[in-house]
């Protein structure tokens, strides 16, 4: 396993704590909340998924809120309790909801109680991808009646993820592959290393993946063509807020509201982050943001 693959791993095993103490904050109703005047004005918290640009850009925003005076707190859940959080009001902000698909059932769920402060990426997408090394297959029909190569298993991430509903409900039946391919779930930090494991032993590997992500760039992997249309059309990432947000908090609405990030950006982002040892991923994003203030100005002030 090389060293990326240890760090992420133990980044993702550290984490698990704090998953759980969040849990409890979740269920316990703590969450940091009360508007920008006052004796708690300045306190905030937010909610973010393992997923990479999650990570990225909850800690970019903690790193400037409290440049600007706040308390921040990161939550680090999976869909579903982050929007449970959301719903309930012990989580202020959520900086990765995926509509109008892969987040569709939390949406709707929790209609009413949770407020869409925007987009700030319209260009997010659901994919299967392989290792370039697999000349062979360019297209999800590809993968029909060579299930045996890929151990029966398309490796996946977490099990509440939209991506994995996608690909269980739609992907797997929409391409006849049913009994010959079952969907690993686990964590994307998981995923990644096998991915890792598969490209340096040049052995086949599916996997579920997703625009944006650094894994891009650091591998040599190929999206699947989808001809059928099973993994939907280009999403946008919305900015979400519990309810009484906008009121409560104008001046991060505001800024959320500024907030845009291009493809370059977003994956430098990601990657200085991802390259950090595990718990400094605060420290990597203060030093992106001190790397690139004209991005920072363009949506903090």
């Amino acid at each position: 396993m090389l060293t990326t693959n240890r760090k992420r791993i133990g980044r993702r095993l550290a984490a698990l704590v704090a998953m759980l103490a969040a849990l409890v904050l979740v269920a316990a109703g703590c969450g940091g909340r009360g508007p920008e005047t006052g004796q708690q004005a300045k306190k905030i918290t937010i909610g973010y998924i393992a997923w990479d640009e999650a990570i990225a850009v909850s800690n970019l925003y903690k790193v400037v809120l409290q440049r600007q005076g706040y308390q921040v707190q990161l939550v680090e859940l999976e869909a579903g309790p982050t929007y449970a959080g959301l719903a309930r009001g012990n989580i202020d902000l959520f900086l990765d909801a995926w509509l109008p698909q892969t987040h569709a059932d939390y949406w709707q769920q929790y209609q009413g109680r949770i407020e869409d402060l925007g987009v700030w990426y319209d260009q997010a997408t659901l994919n299967i991808a392989v290792p370039n090394h697999l000349t062979d297959i360019n297209s999800m029909e590809d993968l029909r009646g060579r299930g045996a190569e890929f151990g029966g298993k398309i490796t996946g991430i977490d099990p509440g993820a939209g991506l994995t509903r996608t690909t269980r409900d739609d992907m797997i039946p929409k391409y006849g592959l049913q009994g010959e391919y079952s969907l690993q779930t686990s964590s994307t930090t998981a995923m990644l290393a096998s991915l890792e494991k598969a490209i340096n032993e040049r052995t086949p590997i599916v996997v579920t993946l997703w625009h944006p992500h650094w894994a891009y760039a650091k591998y040599p992997i190929k999206d699947l063509a989808d001809p059928r249309g099973a993994m939907g059309a280009a999403e946008q990432i919305h900015a979400a807020g519990r309810s009484g947000f906008r009121a409560d908090f104008p001046d991060v609405t505001g800024m959320v509201g500024r907030f845009r990030l291009s493809d370059q950006q977003l994956a430098g982002l990601e990657n200085e982050i991802n390259s950090a040892p595990k718990g400094q991923e605060e420290a990597a994003a203060q030093r992106w943001a001190d790397a690139h203030p004209e991005v920072v100005r363009s949506f903090a002030g």
